[in-house]
């Protein structure tokens, strides 16, 4: 889990000041020269035998680079040092955004056929639409080139321009001209209602960005609009995300008490429930959760379960109770990411798996639903994809008629989601089987 520290102040610790990468480096040989660190010292006796001996030439910002990696990475699985690419990763999950046009293409991006642009996306505004096939980028064609040259071309700069010439599904050609834009890569997919009769709703949730709260809002709300009167949560396969995210979700059904906790070295957090944000106190809530279900995503899980809010469906969690402080390095673009706390629940479980006393998740659902290796695979590579806006729906499902085959991935067998709309129905009794019968 990620929880941001903007102190950002310079250090005189081997592990902070260190930790701010090779652009220091001066200044580590004023002190080395001066004798004031023994540990800097060492390292730069063992650097330079390896630049002078190793069989193929190391530059040094490599090898430091490698070196705090490997100090961070030897702490615990979690904690870890980010380079300038897997930085701009990271940064891309707990924004929750990217810079593009927001297309979804049909198989691979090479194909250069969209299969639908994401909702109030620069694509859908400029008039890209379901099925069209793009001939030339800025006026340079696509044939020939790869995957990688085409997303590039695509991606580009913040609020800059991108010309396409597409031909339509109808086999009209025009061009779009489309200015690229700070996107939300959506981590709440495939809002839908399962039952209208009964009015139960669904939605899953991916991952936690700073975007997930407005997200889920304006799913939730959508669904309300269609008759939605229960809801199905599914956290299966979430491996957790910004700390706040969760929290501020889980604060729509708490009225009141702990959220989380999270305890280390120092004083105690402690994440309180706000009653004026519960607008959805009392609504019928199920969570699905397994063993892909981490940190982030087991705060929300746990919390729902220890206020009663909802009914927890599935499998076991993961068990990563471990929360993760990070700080970034503005000038090497880097960030680094050191374990520093426990979460507990608001019963004060604590979620970090513990095998040693025979515990081997994180929580326990209120109903466990096995199902096969097989089916939670489809079950993951189906959430994973985008879900379709549904006012192109009925445009993708004629062009489905037309070629006859499916594009859009449908839900696969799932049985932890029928259990999940049973108990909503009231066509299965929790009760009953808790107690046995």
């Amino acid at each position: 889990m990620l929880r941001r520290d903007r102190q950002g102040q310079g250090a005189t610790t081997f592990v902070v000041g260190f930790a701010a990468g090779a652009a220091l480096m001066l200044g580590v040989q004023t002190w080395l020269q001066a004798g004031e660190d023994p540990d800097l010292q060492h390292y730069r006796e063992v650097r330079d035998f390896v630049s002078a001996n190793f069989v193929r030439d190391v530059d040094h910002d490599t090898l430091v680079k490698d070196a705090l990696k490997g100090m961070i990475g030897e702490l615990d699985p979690y904690s870890r040092y980010y380079d300038v690419v897997e930085s701009r990763e990271v940064e891309r999950e707990t924004r929750g955004r990217f810079v593009g046009i927001g297309a979804v293409f049909r198989g691979d991006l090479s194909s250069g056929q969209v299969l639908f642009p994401l909702a109030g996306s620069p694509a859908m505004l400029a008039g890209v639409r379901v099925g069209d096939r793009i001939r030339a980028i800025d006026g340079e064609p696509i044939e020939g080139l790869d995957r990688a040259e085409i997303q590039a071309a695509l991606e580009g700069e913040l609020d800059t321009l991108v010309r396409l010439d597409v031909v339509g599904l109808d086999g009209s050609e025009r061009t779009c001209e489309i200015r690229r834009s700070s996107i939300v890569d959506p981590n709440v997919r495939h809002a839908r209602m399962l039952d209208e009769e009964h009015g139960v709703g669904y939605l899953a949730i991916l991952g936690f960005s700073h975007e997930t709260p407005d997200e889920f809002q304006a799913a939730f709300e959508r669904l309300r609009e269609q008759g939605m009167q229960a809801l199905v949560i599914d956290v299966r396969g979430n491996p957790g995300g910004v700390l706040s995210a969760s929290v501020e979700i889980a604060r729509r059904f708490v009225p009141e008490g702990v959220i989380v906790s999270t305890e280390g070295r120092g004083k105690p957090t402690y994440y309180e429930a706000e009653r004026d944000q519960a607008w959805y106190q009392g609504f019928p809530l199920v969570v699905l959760v397994d063993q892909g279900s981490a940190s982030a995503s087991e705060v929300l899980a746990g919390a729902l379960q220890d206020h009663r809010a909802a009914v927890l469906v599935g499998a076991p969690t993961h068990g990563k109770g471990l929360v993760q402080t990070i700080r970034r390095y503005p000038e090497e673009h880097t960030i680094a990411k050191v374990t520093t706390s426990y979460y507990y629940t608001p019963a004060h479980r604590n979620l970090e798996r513990d095998p040693d006393n025979g515990r081997d998740y994180g929580i326990a659902p209120d109903l466990e639903v096995p199902v096969s290796a097989e089916e939670r695979k489809a079950i993951a590579l189906h959430t994973q994809h985008y879900g379709a806006p549904l006012a192109l729906l009925d445009d993708i499902l004629d062009w489905e008629e037309e070629i006859g085959a499916e594009l859009l991935d449908r839900h696969p067998v799932d049985a932890q989601l029928d259990a999940a709309v049973q108990l909503l129905t009231g066509a299965r009794d929790i009760a009953q089987e808790s107690d046995g019968h």
